[in-house]
């Protein structure tokens, strides 16, 4: 028989309170070491390329001069804004910026979606894992040799173009890639091939992540490869198809300006004067730095309205959101 009071019951230990304010920081930051070491190379080149250069957005508000410096320059406040917005291209600069960009969101966007699908339904392995692999490879590729292939392809005697006018689709030969009423399609085209295996990922990653146990049951209500798509695939990895909606959303005055670069000539400039492009060749062509940060500067500020307002969106559509 036990006597309780000969028990020797053992105290129970406490926990220590976590530090707050700046010790406390510096104590979790301490204990995290390892974590942090490998985290501070990103943030040393964080404040290098994209905090310290953030000084000079000033120049937008300034006739720069390079001789004279930051300091020792004309300030003209919104001069280089109001000057933009009353220039005769800004419409044409806008359109083709929204234009293309809307047309890769509808068509680029919904592929790499559609391509996991169908590569989560692969039923041998071996197979799966070579289709992934041959569809990144066009990911590490520059667009310069990529550019190359399409000029080699699309001229008026290459691959594509002399298929085309032997299946009859064109009655004669033509440089498809310095035709404007081709060129958008050419882009949106080459974009997506390059990048569905490499934009894919995540979407596989999402998908290879949801509990097995939901498609047990929905094989034993008997729902087929379709329905089991469209039930419990689709409504599991809506997140993050919702997430990386807002962000091509707040990308939408954005532009692939490598790409863009590759095929840029003044036969184009109709259709290939985007933003970036613009800026491009009023800043450092024309050597107009002030003209260009300007015109940066509301693509960066307008992008971001884009941005918070999809988030908005997307927080009270699906309850999911960045922040």
């Amino acid at each position: 028989m036990f006597i309780l009071s000969n028990l020797s019951i053992p105290e129970k230990r406490k926990i220590p309170a976590k530090k707050s304010g700046i010790l406390g920081v510096l104590s979790r930051m301490w204990a995290q070491k390892d974590l942090q070491a490998m985290a501070i190379p990103g943030v040393i080149w964080m404040i290098i390329f994209n905090f310290i250069p953030m000084y000079f957005i000033i120049i937008a508000f300034m006739r720069y001069n390079v001789a004279k410096g930051v300091l020792n320059s004309k300030w003209v406040g919104f001069d280089n804004f109001i000057e933009f917005f009353t220039d005769e291209r800004f419409w044409l600069v806008m359109k083709d910026t929204f234009g293309l960009n809307i047309l890769r969101l509808l068509v680029g966007f919904p592929i790499p979606i559609i391509f996991a699908l169908l590569l989560n339904e692969l039923l041998s392995t071996r197979f799966k894992r070579f289709v992934q692999t041959v569809s990144y490879l066009p990911h590490f590729l520059s667009w310069i040799i990529v550019g190359g292939i399409m000029y080699n392809w699309l001229s008026d005697s290459g691959l594509i173009t002399t298929l085309l006018v032997n299946m009859g689709i064109l009655k004669e030969p033509i440089h498809l890639i310095g035709t404007p009423q081709y060129f958008w399609g050419i882009l949106i085209t080459s974009e997506t091939w390059k990048e569905i295996g490499w934009n894919a990922i995540i979407y596989i990653a999402a998908i290879s992540g949801i509990d097995p146990s939901l498609f047990e049951a929905a094989v034993i209500d008997g729902a087929g490869r379709f329905r089991r798509v469209w039930n419990v695939i689709l409504p599991s990895i809506k997140g993050t198809v919702a997430v990386l909606l807002v962000l091509n959303i707040g990308n939408l005055l954005g532009s692939n300006f490598d790409q863009l670069f590759v095929f840029y000539k003044p036969v184009l400039y109709d259709v290939i004067d985007v933003i970036d492009i613009y800026a491009y060749r009023l800043g450092i062509e024309n050597g107009r730095l002030s003209y260009a940060t300007a015109v940066g500067l509301f693509r960066s500020v307008f992008a971001f309205l884009l941005l918070y307002t999809a988030n908005r969106a997307s927080k009270k559509l699906t309850d999911t959101s960045l922040v």
